[in-house]
């Protein structure tokens, strides 16, 4: 047998367990795997002796900020940052400038991924125009899914969010209807748009602006009860709802009370709400700011309890770049900053870490930053797993190192803003990334070019509802 690439000596993590495997690579796939020490004919070896072997991480709720705001972030810059951290499949959210929530501007964003991207990507749609024909355009031209969120436009930011914010319970049963028409995912972020609005409204008029405003803007109930509004509607829609960055006990509580009476609805959480909590505001202010805010240490424990027992089905970043100076305005006023932070080059070091120190087993961690993702949206098995045909997107992890996050080793336009994780020690290394079969990243350099990033789109029979 001859391969471009084989991978030797790695312990191989499948979907049947750790396993003492070569892997061969041709054409981008994974041709053979093999029992260690097989005889074959490879142009490139790779070495993987004391390490594991991955598929490489899908993070299924992204932001790039292109083509609008280079200064944050843009399909190059922030697929760089995902191939340093192991996700070699990214879906980015429609959030852009105009928003994406037609064909035409779905097809130039595609575009522009296929032209920059150093990973894989899929993009999500925006239905919120209530169009069947532009969401039948978008659907035909590949869509991942589609977003909703249940809270109006943040301030100054329209354009950014037309079609996509629906605060109105009437608009928002009609976009469900028509999404659930297409088969594929519909992500929502689940925050009641009236309590929030009046929470934030007297917090204002106590001339409250400090930091811990925000979080107090927000507080459980909020989200709980969104979550409530969209199962309760969708028990007669049907759509394949997902819940987009669950962050607290409560809301956790509502959605398993649904599960419990056959909804097939899924939920994610992110890591900056299974790593921190409201306490580190103090620690790193306005960079901490993000919808929905952390919560505290018993929602997070709530949250492992969410990703032990399975009510939980994946872990992803809502990677979200800003500026240094975007950040900064929230020092004098919290309602001035925009919320989010980046993430993407920690997803596979925290869960993994949390995996080798015991919380998960190695092959739990896989499936909630991979396997599951790619699953629910229709691209496994080309996708999030180590078999015979699938793609060859693969991460080479050292468990017998230690990473510590600073500034300079990050590739995210945003590393400035990256202080949660900074000075942060995680067990593990990733030390080689491939992409489609080729290294895109290696001990510390991006070796791959921008455009080896193939767009992904869904076998909507193989959108999978049974977790």
């Amino acid at each position: 047998m001859k391969f471009e690439t084989v991978i030797v000596n790695g312990d191989v993590i499948t979907e049947q367990g750790q396993q003492a495997l070569d892997i061969g690579i041709r054409g981008g796939k994974i041709t053979a795997l093999l029992a260690r020490g097989t005889p074959v004919e490879a142009v490139e070896t790779i070495d993987a002796a004391g390490r594991l072997v991955l598929p490489g991480a899908v993070d299924i709720h992204f932001h790039c900020r292109a083509p609008a705001y280079p200064q944050r972030g843009d399909f190059a810059t922030e697929t760089r940052a995902a191939a340093a951290g192991g996700v070699t499949t990214i879906f980015e959210m429609p959030i852009s400038k105009p928003c994406c929530a037609t064909g035409e501007i779905f097809r130039s964003r595609k575009a522009l991924g296929e032209a920059n991207a150093y990973v894989n990507f899929g993009l999500y749609g925006a239905p919120g125009l209530l169009d069947r024909r532009e969401i039948a355009d978008m659907c035909s031209e590949g869509a991942i899914g589609f977003k909703i969120f249940m809270t109006g436009a943040p301030a100054g930011r329209n354009d950014e969010f037309d079609g996509l914010c629906l605060p109105l319970v009437d608009e928002l049963y009609q976009a469900m209807q028509m999404v659930a028409e297409t088969g594929l995912v519909c992500t929502v972020h689940a925050e009641d748009n009236r309590l929030l609005e009046w929470h934030t409204a007297r917090l204002k008029a106590a001339n409250r602006n400090d930091i811990a405003a925000h979080g107090e803007s927000r507080p459980p109930h909020v989200e709980a009860l969104a979550i409530a509004t969209l199962l309760t509607l969708n028990e007669q829609i049907g759509m394949n709802l997902h819940i987009a960055h669950l962050s607290c006990a409560e809301a956790l509580e509502v959605f398993r009370r649904f599960k419990r009476t056959g909804s097939t609805a899924t939920a994610e959480t992110c890591p900056h709400y299974l790593f921190f909590t409201e306490d580190d505001l103090a620690r790193v202010g306005p960079y901490a700011k993000i919808n929905p805010p952390l919560r505290q240490q018993s929602d997070q424990d709530a949250l492992w309890g969410g990703l032990q027992d399975g009510s939980l089905i994946a872990v992803t970043t809502d990677h979200s770049p800003f500026t240094v100076e975007e950040k900064e305005r929230a020092r004098t006023d919290i309602w001035r900053t925009p919320p989010g932070s980046p993430g993407v080059e920690e997803l596979v070091l925290g869960m993994m870490d949390t995996a080798l120190t015991g919380r998960l087993t190695i092959d739990h961690a896989a499936r909630l930053i991979s396997t599951n993702g790619a699953k629910r949206f229709g691209i496994y098995p080309q996708k999030g797993v180590i078999a015979v045909q699938a793609d060859a997107d693969l991460v080479i992890y050292d468990p017998n190192q230690t990473t510590t996050i600073h500034p300079d080793m990050l590739f995210s336009q945003a590393k400035a803003c990256d202080k949660l994780y900074e000075g942060k020690t995680f067990r593990g290394k990733i030390c080689r990334t491939l992409v489609n079969g080729r290294t895109v990243f290696e001990d510390g350099v991006i070796t791959g070019e921008p455009g080896w990033g193939k767009f992904v789109r869904p076998v909507r029979e193989n959108v999978y509802k049974g977790f």
